[in-house]
């Protein structure tokens, strides 16, 4: 059987969140934190919301280990995970893939070290490139006009940029985009590990490929040297609660475990960690039947979406990940706010595309979906048409460096300008659409008129800037 999608006795046991139920059980006489005592202090008109986990909401008491220095319950849940993930080590993350992404950059390199680094990439990268001062080497990805968005880069750029800077210290990539779509990753892993370069994977969007087929290959199983999963994002655990897997002969855990430790809170959400366990339960653990129903499920699905009149549903590696590309100029946004004015909420939108992201359950909704998607039709007809924009030339270099180092960046002075007279300027902000939180401008780049383009075109789109106020301007570098 493909990947780890077969039960076996030891996967079921969730150690971390056993122990927290068994000590909850014992209703214990809390002197210590946290201050809702077990839930026995709480606003009474919400209490009823959270009365059942607030129990298991806990700290570092007996018996219940420690997550910066685990050798009980946290240390076999996460041997656990290891052991089904397929990694050498695993950590539990309580602060997202965010913070497994700034953690191996840490580890990897130095102040003024190079990396290279996959320039559509999230901002988590972005700000521990600059957290670590690292020299980052940018390759860019290719646009894929049969979905209309830049996807991986080549393994051509690739091969480029650790010729051209064999003294990188490390590959950054991400595997598989937000919309499921996946690359010949393990080409470019074998090719940077023969340049004894480790290679470091945003994963947030795949700790389900542990199920194995028709899901693909996690970066992790083809070789990468660590790889960050967002459990929260596909699996059934909380909100933040993510993995960080290595299995390298180049970097170490203790390092990168020195700078969770750093980076990570003190005093770490039991109730994320127990989602982390009983997570990775709850995956090992589906049978063949499981797998062919969710599957079966996101199928029809797909058969339901394709009923709608203003878009089609382009494809994707990943079948759970359902993607509708708008015809004849609609934009995505409105498309968006049409589907939540019935109730029914997309992951994201852009200008051209609206993402839905199908569970890992048969989906039991059909009518509603059905009912909005025949209303929709026309509706839409109403809505007017928005003028398109050719993103395909938003790359001009397939390797760049930033204009100002990080280091520079410290000492200069800033200043604020509106974003149509930025041209040629060094930006000192990164312009973020969020979702799917991947720069457009970055920090310390040099801005285009491509760029500018797409910003403007954005906002009239009605697109969402993590930004204070965009339309007032930019920060750029004063000269």
């Amino acid at each position: 059987m493909e990947g780890n999608f077969v039960m076996n006795r030891n996967q079921q046991q969730m150690p971390l969140m056993e122990q927290l139920i068994s000590f909850a059980k014992k209703e214990p006489l809390s002197f210590h934190v946290p201050g809702h005592k077990n839930g026995a202090v709480f606003p009474d008109d919400i209490k009823a919301y959270f009365e059942s986990i607030l129990p298991l909401d806990v700290t570092e008491l007996t018996g219940l280990d420690d997550l910066h220095a685990p050798q009980g319950v946290i240390s076999e849940a996460a041997q656990l995970a290891a052991d089904f993930f397929g990694a050498e080590h695993t950590f539990f993350l309580v602060g997202g893939s965010t913070v497994g992404n700034l953690a191996m950059i840490l580890a990897a390199c130095a102040p003024g070290d190079k990396i290279i680094v996959q320039r559509n990439c999230h901002k988590s990268v972005m700000n521990g490139l600059e957290l670590s001062g690292a020299n980052p080497i940018f390759i860019s990805p290719e646009y894929d006009p049969s979905v209309q968005r830049y996807t991986a880069p080549s393994y051509s750029t690739v091969e480029q940029a650790i010729t051209e800077h064999p003294d990188a210290k490390a590959l950054v990539l991400t595997y598989p985009d937000y919309f499921g779509q996946t690359y010949p990753i393990k080409e470019m892993i074998e090719l940077a590990h023969h340049h004894q370069i480790p290679v470091l994977v945003d994963e947030a969007h795949g700790v389900h490929f542990a199920l194995g087929e028709p899901f693909p290959t996690s970066a992790l199983a083809l070789g990468a040297d660590i790889v960050v999963q967002s459990a929260h994002k596909m699996a059934p655990a909380l909100t933040m609660a993510s993995y960080l897997h290595i299995k390298s002969n180049f970097l170490s855990k203790e390092l990168v475990g020195h700078y969770l430790q750093m980076l990570q809170s003190s005093s770490p959400s039991y109730l994320v960690m127990a989602s982390l366990d009983s997570a990775r339960a709850y995956l090992a653990t589906r049978t063949e039947n499981d797998r062919e129903n969710i599957l079966t499920s996101a199928h029809q699905v797909k058969r339901m979406f394709q009923h709608g009149e203003h878009w089609e549903v382009v494809t994707s590696n990943d079948p759970l990940k359902i993607t509708l590309q708008m015809k004849d100029g609609l934009s995505g946004f409105a498309v968006a706010d049409a589907f939540e004015a019935h109730g029914i909420y997309p992951e994201l939108a852009t200008d051209r595309q609206v993402l839905f992201i199908h569970g890992l359950k048969g989906f039991e909704k059909s009518e509603k979906l059905q009912k909005t998607i025949k209303s929709l039709n026309e509706q839409l007809k109403k809505q007017p048409n928005h003028a398109t924009i050719d993103t395909s030339d938003l790359f001009t270099e397939t390797i760049q460096q930033l204009a100002v180092t990080y280091q520079q960046m410290h000492r200069l002075r800033t200043k604020t300008v509106l974003i149509e007279h930025a041209k040629d300027q060094v930006a000192a902000e990164a312009i973020i659409p969020y979702p799917p939180g991947i720069p457009v401008i970055l920090k310390g780049e040099r801005i285009t008129e491509e760029q500018i383009r797409l910003i403007q075109h954005l906002i009239q789109q009605g697109a969402t800037f993590q930004h204070h106020a965009i339309e007032q301007g930019i920060q750029v570098f004063e000269r």
